[in-house]
C-alpha cells in the first residue's frame, strides 16, 4: 500500500507569489496553505513570506490545536500573549492552546520573514511514536 503525497512549494524566493487563507478575511499573499493541497489527517501546514514591515492581520489562538512556527530568513517578532518574542533564521516557536498569537516582519529586516507553521491536533503524540513498525534489516533503496 502507497499512502504519500507529494507538493512542490517552490524555492524559498518564490513563496511570496501565493495567496491563501481560510477565508476572505483572512487570505493573503505570501501565504500557501499547504494541508489544502493534502487529504490530511491530523497535521496542517502553511508556508510564509511576509515582505519587511508587513505584519498579520490579526492575533489568533486555538482551542485544540498547538502550531509549531519555523523560521527560516528574514528578522521578525512574534506576539505571544503579553510577551513579543524576536525570531530570525532557525528560530522555532511552539505555541499552545489558548495562546493569542500574532507575527511581522521587522521594517528594517534584511529579507522576507519565511517560515513555516505546522499545525496538529487531535490526540497526543508523546514522547516516541507508538504506532510504528520499524525494519532494521530493510535495505536502504540506494
Amino acid at each position: 500500500m502507497v499512502n504519500y503525497e507529494v507538493v512542490n512549494v517552490g524555492a524559498l524566493e518564490q513563496w511570496r507569489d501565493h495567496t491563501g487563507g481560510w477565508s476572505d478575511h483572512n487570505t493573503r499573499e505570501g501565504r500557501r496553505v499547504v494541508d489544502h493541497e493534502f487529504d490530511n489527517q491530523y497535521i496542517g501546514l502553511t508556508v510564509n513570506a511576509l515582505i519587511p514591515g508587513q505584519e498579520d492581520a490579526y492575533w489568533h489562538d486555538h482551542a485544540e490545536v498547538e502550531e509549531v512556527y519555523i523560521f527560516l530568513t528574514g528578522r521578525g517578532q512574534m506576539g505571544l500573549d503579553d510577551d513579543v518574542v524576536e525570531v530570525g533564521p532557525g528560530t522555532v516557536v511552539k505555541v499552545g492552546q489558548q495562546t493569542m498569537r500574532t507575527y511581522r516582519c521587522l521594517p528594517e529586516s534584511p529579507d522576507q520573514l519565511r517560515f513555516i507553521c505546522v499545525r496538529a491536533g487531535g490526540s497526543e503524540l508523546g514522547v516516541k511514536p507508538t504506532d510504528a513498525t520499524v525494519d532494521w534489516d530493510r535495505p536502504k533503496p540506494w
